[in-house]
Order: C-alpha cells, then structure tokens, then sequence
C-alpha cells in the first residue's frame, strides 16, 4: 500500500518527479564508467545487428547468382548437376553449405529435397524439405506435400496423411487445398483410418465443391462409409 501512495505522489507532484530525475543525474555522475560500460554494449549489439542483416544481404545476392544455373539444370531435369554443380557454377548441395543462413540457401533446400524426391532418394529429400521454410502462401505447402509424397512412397502413410494435412491446412486456397486434401484422405485409407479419410472428403465437398476434386471426393467418400 505505501508502495502504491508513493508511485501516486510520483505521477502526481513535479516536485517528486523532479527530484527523482535528479537522483537518477547524481548517480550517472558518480557511476560514469558503468554508464559508459552500458552504452557499448547496446552499442556493440546494435551494431553486431545491422553488420549481420548487412551480411546476410551481401551473401544472399552472392548466393542468387550462385543458384541461377542449378535451377537451370533443376528444371531441365539434369538433375545430378543442379544438386552437385557442373565445376564451374556451384550445385544446391554446396549452396545450402556456403550460403544456408540466407534465403537463397534456404530455398535451395527446397530445391534439392524436390531433386532428390525424382531421384528416389526419399529419406534425404524428407531432410531438405524438412529444412526448407517459408511464409508465403504457396511453395511452403507445396513442401509439405512432398514430404508427404517421399513418405507415400516409402509406404510409411501415417507420416505421408500428416504431411498432406499440413499441406491442406497451411494458407488453405481453391487451387490446391483440394488436392492436398485428396492426397491425405488417400494415404488416411492406407493408414486404415477410414474416419479421417471420410472428413477429408467432406472438406472438399463442402469447402471446395467448384474443384475438379468435388466430383471424385464425393464417389470416394460413399465407397467408404458403404464399406465401413
């Protein structure tokens, strides 16, 4: 209580306000070295911070240059070369190392987990891709749903339907939520959870009944609950 009466005469009197700012002069008086000890340091932080966004700047321009040719190869499916590099330009295996802290090498790790899931090499692309995040709407869902394709691949569909589920409900859009939702319904039967299958179809029924999903969702989901 006299804790609470002296805050208030504080807020209340100039004269009490004042005389605590005066306190607070006399003692960076006596104490300079502290004081000056405590601006270093926050100065020493601030500047340890914009040096490190500075940084990762440079090396993220350095590192988008470095991947331009390992999409190139990505995309025309040489993919040994995109993932190793080809001795001049660097592959997405030696970018994730040289650059990982930026967004270029961050991306990267989607690349290579897309790379080594075509190349059947499923348990390493589950790592990159597990590696990989982002905050956009679309290719952070599109990651999941490939961690969920290297998992339907391995047979391992409790893993696989949780993947797909994570891609369905990150971000959900009409272009392909419903087919993620699809995909995990299926690796739900596999799983020989008929129950989450059936509300996977049910959400493409009721949610996305404009998709060229609706159609079969609706035959699948009858084909369960009459087998159930």
């Amino acid at each position: 209580m006299a804790k609470n009466e002296e805050n208030k005469d504080i807020l209340e009197s100039p004269e009490a306000i004042a005389e605590k700012v005066t306190g607070i002069e006399q003692w960076i008086e006596h104490n300079p070295k502290i004081v000056f000890s405590i601006l270093g340091v926050l100065l020493l932080i601030a500047g340890g911070y914009f040096g490190y966004r500075y940084y990762v700047s440079t090396q993220d321009d350095l590192a988008q240059k470095e991947m331009f040719q390992a999409v190139h190869y990505f995309e025309a499916d040489s993919l040994d070369l995109a993932m190793e590099g080809d001795g001049n330009n660097l592959g997405f295996k030696q970018i994730i190392d040289d650059y990982g802290m930026t967004p270029a090498g961050n991306l990267a790790n989607f690349y290579a987990g897309a790379a080594c899931l075509k190349q059947g090499k499923y348990p390493l692309a589950i790592l990159y891709l597990k590696d990989f995040s982002a905050n956009d709407q679309l290719v952070q869902a599109r990651a999941y749903s490939l961690i969920g394709d290297a998992y339907m691949e391995q047979k391992q569909y409790e893993d696989a339907a949780t993947y797909y589920d994570k891609a369905a409900t990150y971000k959900p859009n009409k272009f392909f939520t419903p087919t993620y939702l699809m995909k995990a319904a299926l690796a739900f039967e596999k799983a020989n959870q008929k129950e989450k299958a059936i509300k996977a179809y049910q959400r493409v029924i009721d949610e996305f009944w404009e998709s060229g999903d609706y159609q079969n969702a609706r035959k699948f989901k009858a084909r369960l609950e009459t087998n159930s």
